[in-house]
């Protein structure tokens, strides 16, 4: 049996030798999850629709909403760098729209894109690391609008609250090869933050009502990753882990 006691950690939080895939990683959370892993000493790469100007790590073109183009970006990644270590399903998210007129297409694409890819990308994963001596390690960045009311975005609140179905289930099915964890992130200030909550005044209110006197950060994130992917995380599996100041 794995007991982490015997084994010597040095740095826990080194990822040296390890492959990470994070999907939706060339900008906002996903990018800052990115750098932190390439800052622990990960082969990274990064997936998305469109290239970045600089991207960190590897980039693979990739649609996540679409499995053939999901199996096709975990086959480059195993091409490029023999194998895949952690896959960390991070792309998502949805505009504000009113739910009595939220068209069907408009619908179907959230849930798509925040709880049928996260699918797709596991699955994919899963398939390489069953068969890896040391297994692996896939995370879903989650959100409290799977625990709780959402107005104006139910579609991707339904889609959050599946993920922790998902999250809970694949522990179970693919343990004890593949850990399977949830971050379930509050509300994070990143670049578009004005966009999305509004004025720098409102915000500044909204970290008002947070226990810990502040929004989140990207890097709050990732470093929760950092820390879920680790050995100091060895007997985590099925967890969902809340990073929201303290609600």
């Amino acid at each position: 049996m794995d007991n982490l006691q015997d084994r010597p950690l040095g740095n826990p939080l080194d990822h040296s030798g390890q492959v990470v895939l994070v999907t939706g990683g060339t900008k906002g959370i996903g990018r800052i999850i990115a750098s932190r892993y390439a800052g622990a000493g990960a082969t990274v790469v990064v997936c998305g629709r469109k290239p970045p100007e600089d991207p960190v790590g590897d980039f693979v073109a990739c649609d996540v909403r679409d499995p053939d183009q999901v199996d096709t970006l975990v086959d480059e990644v195993v091409a490029r760098h023999g194998r895949l270590d952690v896959a960390i399903n991070n792309a998502g998210g949805s505009p504000y729209v009113d739910s009595a007129t939220a068209s069907p297409r408009f619908t179907e694409s959230i849930i798509r894109l925040n709880l049928l890819a996260p699918i797709f990308v596991s699955q994919a994963a899963y398939r390489v690391m069953k068969d890896q001596d040391r297994g692996g390690v896939i995370l879903n960045i989650a959100s409290v609008s799977g625990t709780r009311p959402t107005p104006g975005t139910a579609a991707y609140g339904a889609a959050k609250a599946g993920v922790l179905n998902l999250t809970d289930t694949l522990a179970v099915e693919w343990a004890p090869k593949v850990r399977v964890n949830a971050v379930v992130a509050g509300i994070i200030a990143t670049e578009t933050a004005e966009q999305n909550y509004g004025d720098q005044a409102t915000i500044d209110r909204m970290a008002a009502t947070v226990p810990l006197g502040r929004l989140g950060t990207p890097e709050d994130v990732a470093d929760t990753c950092l820390y879920l992917s680790s050995p100091l995380a060895s007997y985590v599996s099925g967890a969902a882990l809340v990073v929201d100041g303290g609600g």
